[in-house]
């Protein structure tokens, strides 16, 4: 008896170490002797779940998942549902019963984190995202040249030591270095105290002259406002003439002497005339 015991138990040690090494894809994988007749299995096969912990046979122990679930790590011992892509998701690769579906995002948009389980703003270059699930300027002394990546600070000085920063980078570039010789490198001259004073002196001398320009103006403006006003004042203060009013005769005494008095001075004006002409044409007959 003790003979038969001590095949069984040999047997069953193969088996185990031939499903460990992968022999077998079903059931228990790895499993520890219990009494006589029984093992415990430790971890299923991939795609499997436990369904018993001990018993006689170790391909009874666990069963494959039904479908929409899956079992990816066999210590896990349960399957999980597989993950649906909702929303901005969309399905990249189905799931099985070894791996979970693996989602993606739709056109414009990035995973927000490594799973994919919610998508982002695809931030372009010059940007980087927000905790807030948006795209914000890359900040001051910073760069992005990829796209939907976190801004890095610019480079502080140039790789090779023969080379000087010529420009400072920008939201999308680093700083830009060029080869610079040392003979051509020279000291700033100091510029001529004379050179410097010259400016200043065109532009006193300028304003002095626009100065006194514009005295001149408003002063002539000042006169001839005055000569015009005393113009209008002269023409303002000179008599007018006035016509005489001529009142219609009425049956007053005094209306009635002034037109005989108008009358009889009109008469003797006429006989005087009148003894001109008589005069004047008895001397031409004279004459003749």
């Amino acid at each position: 008896m003790a003979a038969i015991f001590w095949a069984m138990g040999l047997s069953l040690l193969l088996q185990g170490c031939l499903c460990s090494v992968g022999q077998t894809n079903r059931g228990c994988m790895t499993w520890t002797l219990k009494g006589e007749k029984n093992v415990c299995c430790e971890a299923c096969h991939p795609g499997h779940e436990l369904v018993n912990e001990c018993g006689p046979s170790p391909k009874d122990l666990c069963t494959p998942c039904e479908p929409g679930k899956f079992a990816g790590n066999p210590k896990s011992k349960k399957c999980t549902r597989c993950t649906q892509c909702v929303g901005a998701l969309v399905y990249v690769k189905q799931c099985t019963a070894i791996t979970d579906t693996q989602c993606g995002c739709r056109e414009g948009l990035t995973c927000g984190d490594d799973r994919c389980t919610f998508c982002v703003k695809t931030c372009d270059k010059g940007q980087e995202p927000t905790d807030k699930r948006s795209c914000r300027p890359c900040p001051d002394g910073t760069f992005n040249d990829q796209g939907h990546q976190m801004c890095k600070p610019w480079s502080t000085r140039c790789p090779n030591p023969d080379q000087k920063i010529v420009f400072l980078g920008d939201a999308l570039t680093d700083i830009k270095c060029a080869n610079v010789s040392l003979d051509t490198v020279r000291k700033p001259e100091k510029p001529d105290p004379t050179e410097q004073a010259w400016p200043m002196v065109i532009y006193v001398v300028t304003s002095v002259v626009l100065t006194a320009f514009g005295i001149i103006i408003i002063t002539m403006s000042s006169i001839m406002a005055k000569k015009i006003i005393q113009k209008r004042n002269k023409e303002r203060k000179k008599p007018t003439k006035e016509t005489p009013i001529i009142r219609p005769p009425t049956d007053e005494p005094r209306t009635l002497i002034a037109i005989e008095c108008s009358f009889h001075e009109a008469q003797q004006e006429q006989g005087s005339s009148l003894e001109s002409l008589v005069s004047k044409d008895s001397s031409e007959q004279l004459i003749a």
